[in-house]
């Protein structure tokens, strides 16, 4: 195999892995209120609340008892 088929290769499955990380979701609240994320929500046990950063960059923290649904997209 050559130098430049195994760097594209490497190139492919590193842009591959990067697109696997992002998880945008939408999260449905009780009041029909919908929140675009970046990322996958993470839930802090501690406080109760799930905790993700918005399309527009705002971080936010939302009790789990106001959510109704949340979906990947």
């Amino acid at each position: 195999m050559s130098k430049k088929y195994l760097t594209s290769l490497f190139v492919a499955a590193a842009l591959v892995t990067l697109a696997g990380c992002a998880s945008p979701t939408v999260i449905t609240l009780k009041n029909g209120v919908q929140l675009e994320t970046t990322d996958e929500p993470k839930y802090n046990e501690d406080s109760g609340f799930y905790e993700f950063t918005q399309k527009d960059g705002k971080p936010v923290s939302i009790n789990k008892d106001d959510i109704h649904t949340i979906k990947k997209n």
